[in-house]
C-alpha cells in the first residue's frame, strides 16, 4: 500500500482527491488536510509515501513545501495553474495534475508512483478493476499546450488526431491545427489510454473520431492515417474489444 497525504486549502478539492484515492486498491489515505504545516510535519516524520499537493496555499506554496520536504515523499502536484509545471518537475514532482482532475488521469499518475516504489507489486486484477473505473467521460477534461505566444487549453473531446513533426506536434481539431514544441511520448502519456491510441510513430488518434478502417489505414474525415507495423497489434486488439 502507498500511504497518501492530500494537501489543499479548498475542502471541495480535498474531497475529490479523497474519493479518487478510495477507488484505487494500492492507495491508502492517511490524512487530508488544508494545513500545509500539518502536512509537512507528517512528511518529515516519515509516515507518508505520496503527497497530492496543491500549489497555491496561504501558509506555504506547493513549491516551498517541496523544497522543505527535500524528497522525503513522492509528490504529485494538483493545481489549476499550468505555469508552475516546470518548477514542479525541476523539484522532481512525479506528475502534475491540472484541475478539474479526471479520474483516468489521476490513476495514471498514481501508477507512476507505484512503478517507482513497488515495481513488481501491481496485481493484474487490481489493474483491470481500476482501469474499468478509469473509463470516464472526457467531455470536460482538457490539457494545456504551449503555443508560440500563449498557453492554450485544448478539450480532449475536440481532438481528432495528433501528428508528430520532429520536435513539434500538431493537434488537429475540427476547427483548428495547434502546433506546440513537444514530443510524442510525453503527449501520449498525458492522454487517457481508453480514448486515445498511438497508431504510428507520427500519429495518435482519438478512437471515437475514427470514421472507418481499411487494411492499414484509418479514415478521420478527409484525413488518411497510416497504421505502423509496431502499433498494429495493439490497435486492432483495442478495436476488437469495441466490436459488437
Amino acid at each position: 500500500m502507498i500511504r497518501c497525504l492530500v494537501v489543499d486549502d479548498e475542502p471541495l478539492a480535498l474531497n475529490v482527491v479523497e474519493d479518487y484515492i478510495a477507488k484505487i486498491p494500492f492507495l491508502q489515505l492517511v490524512k487530508a488536510t488544508t494545513s500545509a504545516i500539518e502536512a509537512l510535519t507528517l512528511v518529515q516524520d516519515g509516515s507518508i509515501d505520496l503527497v497530492f499537493l496543491d500549489v497555491q496555499m496561504p501558509e506555504l506554496t506547493g513549491i516551498q513545501f517541496m523544497r522543505i520536504a527535500n524528497g522525503k515523499a513522492k509528490i504529485i502536484l494538483t493545481t489549476a495553474y499550468p505555469e508552475y509545471a516546470l518548477q514542479g518537475y525541476e523539484l522532481d514532482a512525479v506528475d502534475y495534475l491540472l484541475k478539474p482532475i479526471a479520474f483516468d488521469r489521476f490513476f495514471r499518475a498514481a501508477q507512476k508512483v507505484q512503478a517507482t516504489l513497488f515495481p513488481s507489486s501491481a496485481k493484474p486484477a487490481e489493474k483491470e478493476e481500476v482501469q474499468q473505473q478509469a473509463q470516464s467521460d472526457i467531455s470536460n477534461d482538457f490539457i494545456f499546450v504551449k503555443t508560440e505566444h500563449k498557453i492554450q487549453k485544448v478539450y480532449l473531446n475536440s481532438i481528432l488526431f495528433i501528428e508528430g513533426l520532429k520536435d513539434y506536434i500538431s493537434i488537429f481539431t475540427p476547427t483548428e491545427r495547434i502546433i506546440t514544441l513537444q514530443n510524442m511520448k510525453k503527449v501520449e502519456d498525458a492522454l487517457p489510454e481508453r480514448h486515445f491510441i498511438r497508431v504510428h510513430r507520427s500519429y495518435i488518434v482519438a478512437l471515437n473520431k475514427i470514421d472507418s478502417i481499411e487494411r492499414s489505414r484509418i479514415f478521420i474525415g478527409d484525413k488518411i492515417i497510416p497504421i505502423g507495423d509496431t502499433y498494429r497489434d495493439d490497435f486492432f486488439k483495442m478495436v476488437e474489444e469495441k466490436n459488437i
